[in-house]
């Protein structure tokens, strides 16, 4: 009977559920297995500097053949003379990401002169920093086509093959930006949400086609010290830090390697994205004002370039 087929799916779901309450507090405890890498092809936007850079060379580290893109070659050689010098493997694609054909062009080369590609890592991004009447018409569309849009030309050249052979990953590098707007970053943080939002459907048309072999992970961290935030203040530092570059690489290494889902850096950040679900809006405007997040922004003076 109908009722019956109902009855016996609700206690699968509580099942599920509770299952899955267990695995994540016992994994809090135990840490995952990781997988291998070694081999596999590695591509890493903003390659060049900052977490990017250090994402790379972590690969590189763990056996990963490294596919470095950034727009600036200089720095682009350095990543690479690095990888090189630790005698790791790597090739270099300057590549404006804020031009579509760009990466077209970039992944049509990439197909031609290295093959499939096997973790794809959507690391650059750019901040202005600005209001949004500040803020101009140029610099909106820059910071959506590098920080949102060139995640949907990158992932649509990759996720065919990934597909085809039920292997790969897909990693976004996201924010917290993208998970609770702030003031002066309304055009970063629409790129964030978007870029978090598009993790999110994809993982789940990846699970509508049963490729139980092809992998999401989405991570968010806060504030990083790597320049491209570079001034910006926080009221409470021993609650809410700057991260700094190698503990976040490291973290985003690691959640790769266990096909960790997503990653919110640091831990507080979560019991705040709580409150924000279950307090009314005033009631957490309370607590953004408590902890002066619209001032955050307020002695930036970073820099245009990769996360």
């Amino acid at each position: 009977m109908a009722g019956d087929n109902v009855l016996v799916e609700f206690f699968k779901l509580i099942y599920t559920i509770l299952f899955s309450i267990l695995e994540s507090i016992f994994y809090c405890f135990v840490s995952k297995k990781e997988k291998s890498v070694t081999d596999e092809i590695a591509l890493v936007t903003g390659a060049g500097s900052g977490i990017g850079r250090l994402i790379a060379i972590e690969l590189s580290k763990r056996g990963c053949i490294l596919l470095l893109l950034d727009i600036n070659p200089v720095s682009l050689e350095e990543t690479a003379s690095i990888i090189r010098n630790s005698k790791g493997k790597s090739y270099k694609y300057v590549c404006d990401l804020s031009i579509r054909q760009n990466i077209h062009d970039t992944m049509a080369k990439i197909a031609k002169d290295i093959g499939d590609v096997d973790i794809l890592i959507n690391n650059a991004g750019i901040v202005t920093g600005k209001s949004i009447l500040d803020a101009s018409d140029e610099e909106i569309e820059k910071t959506l086509d590098i920080n949102l849009m060139a995640h949907f030309w990158l992932i649509r050249s990759v996720l065919p093959s990934m597909l085809a052979r039920n292997h790969g990953h897909i990693v976004t590098i996201a924010s917290v930006a993208g998970l609770a707007g702030i003031n002066k970053m309304t055009d970063y943080s629409a790129s964030k949400f978007g870029a978090v939002g598009l993790d999110d459907s994809l993982r789940q048309e990846i699970i509508h086609l049963n490729k139980t072999g092809v992998k999401t992970t989405c991570i968010c961290p806060y504030y990083i010290n790597t320049g491209m935030f570079h001034g910006v203040k926080t009221k409470f530092p021993k609650i809410t830090p700057i991260l700094k570059p190698e503990y976040v690489s490291h973290k985003i290494v690691k959640a790769i390697l266990t096909d960790q889902v997503i990653l919110v850096i640091p831990k507080i950040i979560h019991l705040l994205l709580m409150l924000k679900s279950l307090l009314p809006t005033r009631g957490f405007q309370a607590v953004c004002d408590f902890f002066e997040v619209n001032k955050d922004m307020a002695s930036f003076r970073g820099r245009r370039g990769n996360m």
